[in-house]
């Protein structure tokens, strides 16, 4: 059994997915950050930067935090979705490190800017949108070699997906991008997706373009 400490962003939405995709038994742990619920001194004991999401392995007592930790913890835990060895574990892991290092920070910053505090900052929201639809080129351009971005569907998709479900926070028309588009909406059929959108919080459903 898994607990997973979570809220609805892409960032929890990451472990929640691949904890239904691997099929874990999990219990889900809201921690609602716009009650700063995640700084919660209990919650510190097992997330020291105070962020969602953070695991607690009931099996050995492993705590881990930090999405991208988590995904190669449950992926090395079950065998599943992060290919072991050779190319495909190196493609893997650098658009892992591609999510967490740009896209997670720099639409977190669109986001912010645009989404929460339009116009008090417009050379802000200037450049983090043009980041924005440069990373949507960079996927696209990638989507048009492969399936999914590392070749096979894997931790890597994962991560990236929810923060591209939030496109309508980003003004990108997903149409722009048709590479981008299909492989969205490949992921966005897969049941174990469609379950862990809705933790820890029920939504109205997936955006679609």
């Amino acid at each position: 059994m898994i607990d997973l400490y979570t809220w609805s962003t892409p960032n929890g939405r990451k472990a929640s997915i691949m904890l239904e995709e691997v099929g874990l038994p999990y219990a889900a742990h809201a921690i609602d950050i716009s009650k700063n619920e995640q700084f919660a001194p209990d919650f510190l004991k097992i997330s020291p930067n105070n962020r969602i999401p953070a695991i607690v392995d009931k099996d050995n007592g492993q705590t881990v935090f930090e999405s991208g930790a988590i995904l190669m913890y449950l992926a090395e835990k079950t065998g599943k979705l992060w290919p072991q060895a050779g190319e495909a574990r190196w493609r893997t892991i650098e658009w892992l490190m591609w999510q967490m290092g740009g896209v997670g920070p720099m639409l977190g910053q669109v986001h912010h800017f645009v989404k929460y505090n339009k116009g008090k900052a417009p050379y802000a929201e200037e450049r983090y949108l043009v980041e924005a639809r440069r990373l949507y080129g960079v996927l696209d351009r990638r989507l048009a070699q492969v399936e999914y971005v590392a070749g096979d569907y894997s931790i890597a998709d994962i991560a990236i997906w929810p923060w591209t479900s939030r496109f309508e926070w980003q003004t990108i028309d997903l149409k722009d991008f048709p590479n981008v588009l299909r492989w969205y909406k490949a992921i966005a059929a897969r049941p174990a997706v469609v379950k862990g959108y809705q933790v820890p919080v029920q939504q109205p459903g997936i955006p679609m373009p």
